[in-house]
């Protein structure tokens, strides 16, 4: 039986337009593509041209400083553009799916009987390597490191977000193996919700595993290291998606990169918001196209509302991606008396308004800021909703001055910027905390190289 952490501190933000659990079929996208972007940390250098075919699992681009990690095509087709911005910065590789797809085939390996070595050389071959991610820095991992340990969350917290159980259906066996090949590069822990009953992670085989009972950000995988073993200088532990897990199993069962996923397109401004199959990188007009209450005063988030990246319908599912949210912008909005008015039907992280009182109420909440930035203020407004043992306020404080003494005293080696998501959210100074996180720890970074 797994071991229960409660989590006293964070916040759960209630919105309407959760997914149904059901499936709305689609079919291909018209373009898919892999966008650099997705992969913090990587110096991309693309490795093929306009007009040529790929296989889906065919390298597009590589890391120039780690050529061995290859980054792979979700499909099958023709390179449609590689699109490049300033300095030739490489945003891009766009392919146009075949009719039938055809896959690279690595061939079905029995898992049992591979070496860790063994195991992490097909992944870096097959291209899923990159979807391991490290501590410290949040970026893609080394593979020449030799991580203390695998992480994997099988459970998201964030607002509106997929249920990895409904996601899991069908997918069980893939899952098991994905977890069987991981734990043999290193010891693997599985964080999974004290609320969750399925069998495959209950009694998930060869990993440790912990149950996690509270608000968001319970289901961060970096508020579970923290709360089993902290990282420490020195140290470097690996991460990895759930759903990353699944194709990794079906490599290993089915001898091909399969990224199909199940993800949900949810939020307020979606018709009958519900769970999609698609392949990764789809255009997002092709998951929403006829599916939304408008197309204008909107905002369209690649991922949840608290970590995604503004999109349009012409850019593309995010490699690691889970969900697509659409919620009203806001910019349409003129509201009588201001800040002033009572406001009995807008959420409220403090009582402010008397909404605080409506703790199972579903809320509409666009994407205004509703204020400008300003100092920050020590008021212990981040310590409330963040359930790490760290000091936020100081460490973020030590990372805008630069002092590096003062961020490796303060954890900065445990944190990625979606830890402060939250802290953001409920920031009264309009700080950007999640990029403050990202150049902290990539001025760190390349200090210690």
């Amino acid at each position: 039986m797994a071991e229960i952490i409660r989590l006293r501190k964070g916040l759960d933000i209630k919105l309407l337009g959760a997914p149904a659990k059901e499936l709305t079929e689609i079919g291909m996208a018209s373009e898919y593509a892999l966008c650099p972007a997705d992969f913090t940390g990587v110096t991309p250098k693309p490795v093929v041209k306009e007009q040529q075919t790929v296989k889906a699992g065919e390298a597009l681009f590589i890391d120039k400083n780690h050529p061995e990690v290859k980054f792979v095509s979700p499909v099958s087709g023709e390179v449609l553009a590689v699109n490049r911005g300033a300095r030739r910065k490489v945003l891009s590789i766009v392919v146009k799916p075949d009719a039938k797809q055809t896959y690279v085939e690595f061939g079905t390996k029995s898992v049992q009987s591979l070496s860790g070595e063994e195991v992490k050389a097909t992944l870096l071959e097959s291209g899923l390597f990159s979807f391991f991610r490290q501590r410290p820095y949040d970026v893609i991992a080394n593979p020449a490191d030799a991580p203390r340990g695998i992480f994997v969350s099988a459970f998201d917290s964030k607002p509106l977000a997929p249920d990895f159980e409904f996601v899991l259906k069908g997918n069980e066996v893939d899952f098991r193996t994905g977890l069987s090949a991981i734990a043999k590069i290193a010891p693997t822990t599985l964080g999974i919700s004290a609320a969750q009953t399925c069998e495959t992670l209950t009694d998930a085989k060869n990993v440790d595993l912990y149950a996690f009972k509270g608000a968001h950000p319970a289901g961060n995988v970096g508020v579970q290291i923290n709360h089993i073993k902290p990282v420490n200088k020195g140290e470097v532990v690996w991460t990895i998606d759930p759903e990353a897990v699944i194709f990794i199993g079906r490599l290993f069962n089915k001898g091909i990169v399969d990224m199909t996923r199940t993800i949900a397109v949810a939020g307020e401004e979606v018709v009958n918001p519900s769970y999609v199959k698609v392949i990764a990188g789809a255009k997002i007009a092709s998951l929403l196209d006829g599916r939304l209450n408008k197309t204008e005063h909107i905002r369209i988030i690649n991922g949840n509302v608290l970590t995604g990246v503004k999109a349009t319908k012409d850019d593309f599912l995010g490699a690691f991606s889970n969900m697509i949210t659409v919620i009203p912008e806001g910019d349409d909005v003129n509201e009588f008396m201001g800040w002033i008015a009572p406001r009995f039907g807008q959420f409220s992280v403090s009582r402010t308004f008397f909404s605080w009182l409506a703790c199972k109420k579903n809320f509409s909440i666009d994407a205004r800021i509703k204020g400008g930035e300003r100092h920050m203020i020590m008021s212990n407004e981040y310590d409330k909703v963040f359930p790490m043992d760290i000091y936020p306020e100081f460490l973020l404080k030590a990372i805008i001055t630069g002092n590096i003494d003062k961020m490796e005293a303060y954890g900065i080696y445990e944190v990625a910027p979606e830890d402060f998501a939250l802290c953001e959210f409920v920031d009264s100074s309009k700080l950007e905390l999640q990029r403050i996180v990202r150049e902290g720890l990539d001025n760190l970074r390349a200090e210690m190289a």
